[in-house]
């Protein structure tokens, strides 16, 4: 992101104008509008912070925003494996010469079908091996809500390789003891060839419990801590279905353990919006 910005890291704040905003936006507004959207976000909080201090009267990023184009509508999809493929590329991931436990958050990332923000900052006192519960705080979840994550036993024994490296504070650390960045995962990818990205593979996740599971609706929509959009029906959803969801995450580590055995997959590709 801070690359985006170069051009404006050398003017002073108060030389900086909407067109040297839009010659810094232009460019990436069509092709990423997501990142294009974080980089105006930023500029403008940079720029807030000057006018709250003196530095200057006005925020620039007010005023382009009718002169941006407009977005085509389109949403920009995270790439996704059939089911029937999830196993071959964690064997890929065990194989890759690679930090340990990026690859250890990857497995971690596909068996519990989280986003990947909530299993980097994951740390080891929001994990309850004993009743094999992972408590995701609201601090943490895209919906602002506490997030309770039945563990397979697979996704046990992957926190137990990860607290045999190590006795910090969180679950995958990344070399310096910090959190694992997405740019790990995206190396991870590259180097192992898989053509789906971490979050795709929420997607894999929801095809099979759609096809195989034999799960409600509501559980899978649980798993993935997607919120209700029925205001009406989210005021009566009020247990987070962990015993159910618990049969679904089991169910599915299974079926991923059996395709790494061998089984048949599905030749279908799968994409998921964010």
């Amino acid at each position: 992101m801070n690359g985006h910005a170069k051009p404006l890291m050398g003017l002073p704040v108060d030389e900086i104008g909407a067109g040297e905003v839009m010659a810094v936006l232009t460019p990436i507004w069509r092709s990423n509008p997501v990142l294009a959207g974080r980089v105006r976000h930023r500029i403008g909080a940079v720029l807030k912070w000057a006018i709250a201090n003196g530095h200057r009267m006005d925020n620039p990023v007010d005023a382009i925003n009718e002169v941006l184009p407009k977005s085509n509508g389109q949403t920009k999809h995270h790439a996704a494996l059939p089911h029937g493929d999830v196993a071959a590329a964690i064997a890929k991931v065990r194989e890759a010469d690679c930090w340990r436990p990026t690859k250890l958050a990857f497995e971690f990332i596909v068996l519990t079908a989280g986003r990947c923000a909530e299993i980097t900052g994951a740390t080891w006192a929001e994990i309850d091996l004993e009743a094999a519960v992972w408590t995701v705080p609201a601090s943490r979840m895209k919906v602002k809500a506490e997030h309770r994550v039945p563990l397979s036993n697979r996704a046990v024994e992957v926190l137990g390789e990860a607290r045999s490296l190590h006795d910090g504070d969180l679950v995958f650390p990344a070399r310096k003891a910090s959190q694992i960045s997405s740019k790990e995962f995206e190396r991870l990818r590259l180097q192992t060839g898989i053509t789906a990205t971490t979050h795709g593979f929420r997607s894999s996740f929801r095809d099979w419990s759609a096809e195989k599971s034999g799960a409600s609706h509501q559980v899978m929509e649980q798993a993935l801590a997607h919120t209700i959009p029925n205001k009406a029906e989210a005021a009566y959803a009020r247990t987070d279905l962990l015993d159910q969801r618990r049969k679904l995450m089991q169910a599915w580590a299974d079926y991923i353990a059996k395709c790494d055995l061998g089984d048949n997959r599905p030749e279908r590709q799968h994409i998921i919006a964010n």
